[in-house]
């Protein structure tokens, strides 16, 4: 039996969805590929080697959101531009040169993902000076509003979620050879998940037959309490569940909460794919991750947070293709809830039609199929032979329902 290749997946914990993505692809890896593949999910940001402003950026990510989101927002729109990403790519390259050979010597991966935008700069600059090369792709994690650091023109492959995307990296000169459209990786439980609603709430001690909100929290999302204090003086028949998302401050609100509605409290969990199915609607965040999981659940959404910048995007895309609205002050949440729920709720099945339209539960198996033929069809650890070979995919549902049509090569 032949030694398996070997996929190196590297992420970072700014937030849930890089590490989430990365997550997805290594499970669609093992499920698929076990035979030919083996994986290391690494977050070069960890290393003791990585200066320390830089890996204490992941943690400075929550605070700067939620305590100055406009000064977040003023520097993230500020180096968007030409010049400023190229002077972060740059200095990337110089400041985690270290940190990446070392990883690199060490795994001597076959192929290589990245969910974060860091990293190609610094791979590619090595490979150039070291004579030394493997395919590199990137996996975009957001969905539509993209800084411009994502779209490294020197990897070998750039996995985007949609059209709008795919125009966008082909107007910041990336070879359009190199686009593949993908998804944003979401964990493969979402396929593999074919109970009823019904039949997931019962094995959750959910009560049947009723309308089922999912609430999902974190440190990132402020207006949580007040959307649930709401949702709990709602008047109709409708149950709660929520997620704190390791929020110790929500969770103990949550405990001495008076609810008159069945409501389900949780901390951290690691079966949101099996509650989104169990549910009618999701209350959450703007953030690439639960947006793309619910749309590929067919699940409608009511965006409470929007972190200025990257989840804007998110949010416009989501709302756009009416699998989603954004309420922002407590009386609209009653407004878009009560909407939603009127006429047999009509309004909320046509929302979650939407979803379904243009979600893709397959992404992470999509993502796996690429790394596979790379890592299969490369020469280890040497200059590259087919470099520019694009993994062609069908047209994706979300492509038709982007006005524009398919994005074609």
């Amino acid at each position: 039996m032949s030694e398996k290749k070997k996929i190196l997946i590297l992420t970072a914990d700014a937030g849930f969805g890089h590490r989430s993505a990365a997550n997805a692809v290594a499970a669609a890896i093992e499920e698929k590929y076990s035979d030919d593949l083996s994986f290391e999910i690494v977050n070069p940001l960890d290393d003791k080697q990585t200066p320390a402003f830089l890996r204490d950026s992941q943690a400075d990510y929550t605070k700067w959101v939620r305590s100055v989101p406009e000064l977040y927002r003023f520097g993230y729109d500020a180096s968007d531009a030409l010049v400023p990403t190229a002077l972060m790519e740059s200095t990337l390259a110089v400041l985690m040169n270290e940190t990446m050979r070392n990883i690199l010597k060490k795994y001597q991966p076959d192929a290589i993902l990245s969910t974060y935008p860091m990293y190609a700069p610094v791979l590619t600059t090595i490979f150039h000076n070291k004579r030394y090369r493997v395919p590199l792709f990137t996996a975009i994690t957001d969905l539509s509003t993209v800084h411009r650091l994502w779209f490294h023109r020197k990897v070998d492959g750039l996995l985007v979620p949609n059209s709008l995307v795919a125009d966008l990296a082909t107007s910041y000169s990336v070879d359009p050879e190199k686009i593949t459209i993908t998804g944003i990786p979401v964990n493969p439980n979402v396929v593999r998940e074919t109970r009823s609603k019904n039949e997931i709430r019962a094995s959750l001690g959910w009560t049947p037959d009723i309308p089922t909100v999912l609430a999902v929290g974190s440190k990132r999302v402020e207006r949580l309490v007040d959307t649930l204090n709401i949702i709990n003086h709602f008047g109709g028949p409708i149950q709660l569940a929520v997620v704190a998302g390791k929020d110790e401050q929500l969770l103990d609100t949550l405990k001495y909460f008076d609810w008159h509605i069945p409501a389900h409290v949780y901390d951290f969990v690691t079966n949101v794919p099996e509650m989104m199915h169990a549910a009618d609607l999701i209350i959450c965040k703007a953030g690439g991750l639960i947006v793309t999981e619910s749309l590929a659940c067919g699940l409608p959404m009511i965006l409470i947070e929007i972190i200025p910048g990257q989840e804007t995007g998110n949010a416009e895309y989501a709302t756009a293709l009416g699998a989603a609205d954004i309420a922002d002050t407590p009386i609209s949440i009653l407004e878009k809830l009560s909407h939603l729920l009127m006429h047999d709720q009509e309004l909320l099945k046509k929302r979650a039609a939407n979803a379904a339209r243009i979600g893709q539960p397959r992404s992470a198996y999509k993502v796996a199929t690429i790394l596979h033929d790379a890592a299969l069809n490369s020469s280890p650890h040497a200059a590259l032979s087919n470099r520019g070979h694009r993994h062609h995919l069908p047209p994706t549902e979300s492509d038709a329902a982007n006005p524009s049509g398919p994005w074609m090569p």
